[in-house]
């Protein structure tokens, strides 16, 4: 069960999002939020600016300035927005165990780069919990690569909407991989917590006569942990394999979806390759993956 978990703030707009499912978890689970908001090191960047010697010399000190202001904007607006959240909530402050059985929650703040840091406090988190845009962007990929291959703990990408429905139905994107399976390992708390699970398997264009039967070996496992899961076998029909999943999510009323990442062999495809991707631009639900 997650009782600690890490909740990376940018101070923007698109933390809304990431605010209302990392509340929900903290809810279901009793769990502990810390909330971290990385300035920049204008410091550094400065620095760079000045030894790129880009005829800016003699503006850099006003160039720090505002950049600085900047900075401590964002990181106001970030732990602003979070205590406002969760005073609404009703998740107070704690910065220890201090007995409750409720949620808890702090703010922290670091300078320097993002993806450090994340590193630095999830490796001891139990979940790290993300968003998945910031300003606009379709998909922001670097706080989710940086909270899967440098922390080695499980990660909930946030739904671009809503608040996250944790006790509904589970949705499991099943291939007979390690990835896969490390994936249902994280996602066992959410598992017993949901009325449903679901373990979807995407046939195979080239399977032949040799028929997988790994999730059905998969539900009979899982329904030690919670009876009502069951499987399905979803077919192509020519269709593209991520459509086929979002399709069957979409039909099953699916409020999570656990996975693990499918992709070529280079570090960052390996983790967000075409299918991974393709659910985390389209699916409208929140996604558990481990790697």
């Amino acid at each position: 069960m997650p009782k600690l978990v890490l909740v990376p703030l940018s101070g923007t707009d698109a933390d809304r999002a990431t605010e209302n499912a990392a509340i929900a978890v903290g809810k279901a689970f009793g769990a502990h939020l810390v909330a971290l908001h990385v300035q920049r090191d204008v410091r550094a960047d400065i620095a760079a600016l000045a030894s790129a010697d880009m005829g800016m010399a003699s503006g850099l000190d006003s160039i720090m300035a505002r950049m600085a202001d900047d900075a401590a904007a964002r990181e106001r607006s970030a732990e602003e927005s979070w205590r406002s959240a969760c005073s609404a909530a009703g998740i107070a402050v704690a910065e220890q165990p201090n007995g409750q059985t409720g949620a808890t929650q702090e703010f922290v703040s670091e300078t320097g780069e993002e993806a450090d840091w994340l590193a630095e406090y999830g490796r001891t988190a139990d979940l790290v919990l993300v968003g998945r845009s910031r300003e606009g962007d379709m998909l922001d990929l670097e706080p989710m690569e940086a909270a899967l291959m440098d922390t080695g703990r499980p990660v909930l990408i946030a739904a671009e909407k809503g608040t996250p429905v944790l006790d509904g139905t589970i949705a499991i994107a099943w291939k007979n991989t390690r990835e896969a399976a490390g994936a249902v390992g994280a996602a066992l708390p959410f598992v017993r917590h949901a009325k449903r699970v679901i373990v979807f398997t995407v046939e195979e264009d080239d399977a032949g006569d040799a028929v997988d039967k790994s999730h059905l070996r998969l539900v009979r496992a899982l329904r030690w942990h919670n009876p009502n899961t069951g499987s399905q076998v979803l077919r192509r029909e020519s269709r593209a394999p991520v459509r086929v999943l979002l399709d069957a999510l979409a039909r099953e009323k699916c409020d999570l979806l656990v996975m693990g990442g499918y992709g070529h062999t280079r570090l960052r495809e390996a983790v967000f390759g075409g299918f991974t991707r393709a659910v985390l631009e389209d699916a409208p639900v929140p996604v558990l993956m481990a790697h």
